[in-house]
């Protein structure tokens, strides 16, 4: 029975401290604690360092000695059992860690985030308690089989991350073998080909966003449903500046520059709900001159993860919304012609068929079809939205 206690070992004071049969803690004049062992190994008094107080609790450096002393017994070298022990290969986790410090000067912030945020939500719990040198293609199969079809962009950044880890392990001496990638292929089915965004069924939509609005207000949070109500692209969102927001006429006026898409200058009509959400962003604003709506940390450009935070244990993306949104007008809004709704999303409409629609009733056509999203996404609308008589004919 040791004669320390956890409450003995918080509090002590700098000096040696007994636990009995050869183990002491240390504690240096500046505070730092340490465990110490001293045993009689080959007719030889050896202290041995078994680590920090932060690397073993007291009952792990009890346990610890408890093994290098059955060595010492059995004629072995207790330091160079330790020293064996102390290279041994680390969990996937530790090998994340230890590349994720070597490969970050060269990453950017996004890429960064990114690649802890997902390691940490999709593949640790399958894999980040495994030593690295034992993980084989089945167990890297089974650790993204969960998305590889329901987010299947997400489990290819996933695949090229774990391989990046591995192969970091096997340059570090951890493993005998690079990532699996042929044997990989193998036990993991086809992808669908396509660029179909994974996106939520527009039932579940009003209840989504009720969820979101329950927790505590964050600009990321802000960002999603505004991204939402607009049905906008997330990078237009997070591009987004004061100076483009008319809040007297309810509108979002985007220029051509930030139309990466088609180029051409777009504007977004702004429900009753968008209007909102930019009201409660305003306390989030960083700078009295012209600045990001959604701004990140420093007043920089939002990230994507931030956006898509919450949907990260979700098998949608957040690019899946105007998706989303599209199917809901087809078959909601079964008066608002196609044309409006392709508007709506910003893709490339042929001038004729605005011109046959009269441009300034397009654009309220439009107006029509993204307020009644907005209620319908805020839980405030029946099913169906009609558009007003006055705006049915071309």
């Amino acid at each position: 029975m040791g004669k320390l206690t956890i409450k003995q070992v918080e509090n002590a004071k700098p000096g040696r401290h007994g636990d009995g049969d050869g183990l002491y803690l240390l504690v240096s004049p500046r505070g730092s604690k340490s465990w110490v062992l001293r045993v009689q190994a080959n007719g030889t008094r050896k202290d041995i360092g078994l680590g920090s107080l932060a690397a073993y609790s007291l009952a792990e450096a009890r346990d610890r000695a408890r093994e290098l002393r059955k060595v010492a017994k059995q004629g072995r070298d207790p330091i160079a059992e330790r020293d064996k022990e102390s290279n041994a290969p680390p969990t996937f986790k530790g090998a994340a860690d230890a590349c994720y410090k070597a490969k970050r000067p060269g990453w950017s912030d996004k890429t960064a985030a990114a690649f802890l945020s997902s390691l940490s939500m999709h593949i640790h719990p399958k894999l980040g308690k495994l030593r690295v040198d034992s993980i084989t293609e089945r167990d890297v199969a089974a650790a993204l089989s969960p998305v590889w079809h329901t987010k299947p962009a997400l489990a290819k950044k996933l695949r090229h991350r774990i391989g990046l880890i591995l192969d970091f392990s096997k340059a570090s001496g951890w493993r005998t073998e690079a990532a699996p990638r042929q044997s990989l292929s193998a036990l993991l089915s086809k992808q669908q080909e396509g660029g179909n965004f994974a996106s939520m069924p527009y039932e579940e939509l009003p209840a989504f966003v009720s969820m979101v609005e329950g927790k505590a207000e964050t600009i990321g949070r802000l960002a999603l449903l505004f991204t939402i109500l607009t049905a906008a692209r997330n990078g237009e969102v997070r591009d987004a500046l004061w100076s483009q927001i008319d809040f007297e006429a309810a509108e979002w006026r985007r220029p051509a520059s930030m139309m990466r898409k088609n180029g051409e200058a777009h504007t977004v009509t702004l429900s009753s709900e968008a209007l909102a959400i930019l009201e409660r962003a305003k306390k989030w604003r960083t700078l009295e001159n012209d600045c990001h709506v959604f701004p990140g940390k420093g007043g920089k450009r939002l990230s994507d993860m931030t956006i898509g935070k919450e949907l990260l244990s979700l098998p949608y993306v957040v690019h899946g919304f105007r998706s989303t949104f599209r199917t809901w007008a087809a078959e909601r809004m079964p008066t608002i012609p196609e044309a409006v709704a392709e508007a709506a999303l910003a893709h490339r409409i042929p001038d004729k068929v605005v011109r046959a629609y009269n441009r300034a009733k397009f654009l309220e056509m439009r107006r029509t079809l993204l307020d009644g999203w907005g209620r319908y996404a805020s839980g405030n609308s029946a099913d169906v939205v009609q558009l007003p008589l006055s705006l049915r004919s071309a």
